[in-house]
């Protein structure tokens, strides 16, 4: 264990460590020290002194001091172990996959906990408790993500860079049901819908991935392409599984190619809405796919219905089979 912190310690220098986390020394004298505002606690001035040559820091203000792990275990409020696991995922190269892969675990676990965002996923029509292990969705409570993934070892300018905090730290995709998004079955993004009217449904940064559960989808000789998340989870739950959903209707080039990589028939069930956007989506989406030898049928839901307010309002699966057998070329 000794020799394992030696090497930890060396892989990451206290000072470096500092400056990663933006604290700011200047020079004290000749020698290998450092000084600045303490990290630790509040002050106007400098007190907190860093020795690059022995990497150890004390603060004339608080009293603290110790090595990079004991500061670890000061600032962050984690135990000595956590600050090994932090501090070693530190020290590595950071994948911005693992950390999304540990948000979205995080979410799918806090949404038994809030009976606001199972109430909402009850009024869309998602009820299935299996189904909603399977399509790993969670909910984002705020307030709880920051501290958690610090404590998993990640750094808040990760959390940033990624999206999954915002510059003031706070929790991004904040009461919002989540959903990932997969490419390569990697986690690339997460995809919040708002359970209320206060907040817009978002994606965090990056590119919003493949077509959903496209490796389960592809085999199907047809497969139904709905634009959001929601749609696809009633259509399943009613065991249309050759559903698959682009997460709006502008796809990707990349989404485009899935749909493209075999001979087979594209249902489009876009939102029959107003002002028509849906329906001209589909349209033009159809153009291009047959323009690729790609067989496609536009499925005509009642007005002002896309998929999901079809099933919630009393649609069951016969009849949106009737409907997939009507639709138009």
């Amino acid at each position: 264990m000794g020799e394992d912190l030696e090497r930890l310690k060396q892989r990451l220098p206290l000072l470096d460590f500092l400056r990663q986390q933006n604290w700011i020394g200047r020079p004290a004298g000749q020698g290998p020290e450092f000084v600045g505002l303490c990290p630790l606690h509040s002050e106007t001035r400098p007190s907190f002194y860093v020795n690059a040559l022995k990497n150890l820091f004390y603060c004339h203000g608080c009293g603290q001091g110790g090595d990079l792990i004991r500061f670890v275990e000061l600032s962050q409020h984690l135990s000595f172990r956590q600050s090994l696991t932090y501090l070693e995922r530190q020290s590595a190269v950071a994948d911005p996959a693992l950390v999304l892969q540990q948000a979205s675990a995080f979410y799918q676990q806090q949404l038994d906990h809030y009976p606001e965002a199972r109430q909402y996923l009850e009024r869309r029509g998602v009820r299935d408790p299996a189904l909603i292990r399977e399509l790993q969705i969670g909910y984002a409570p705020g307030g709880r993500l920051r501290r958690y993934l610090l404590a998993q070892g990640y750094s808040l300018d990760l959390l940033r860079r990624t999206g999954l905090v915002n510059l003031q730290g706070h929790d991004t995709l904040y009461q919002r049901v989540v959903f990932p998004c997969y490419q390569d079955s990697s986690i690339v993004n997460l995809y919040g819908r708002s359970i209320g009217s206060a907040f817009a449904h978002r994606f965090l940064t990056g590119t919003k991935g493949d077509l959903f559960a496209w490796e389960s989808v592809r085999q199907f000789p047809s497969v139904i392409l709905v634009e959001g998340m929601l749609d696809l989870a009633v259509l399943w739950q009613a065991g249309f599984r050759h559903a698959t959903c682009s997460l709006g209707t502008h796809l990707t080039s990349d989404q485009f190619q899935q749909l493209c990589d075999r001979p087979r028939t594209v249902y489009l069930s876009f939102d029959l809405d107003a002002n028509g956007s849906g329906q001209q989506a589909a349209h033009a989406l159809a153009h291009r796919l047959r323009a690729q030898g790609i067989t496609t049928r536009r499925v005509l839901l009642p007005p002002g219905h896309d998929p999901n307010s079809f099933f919630v309002r009393g649609g069951d699966a016969r009849q949106f089979q009737s409907l997939l057998e009507a639709a138009l070329l």
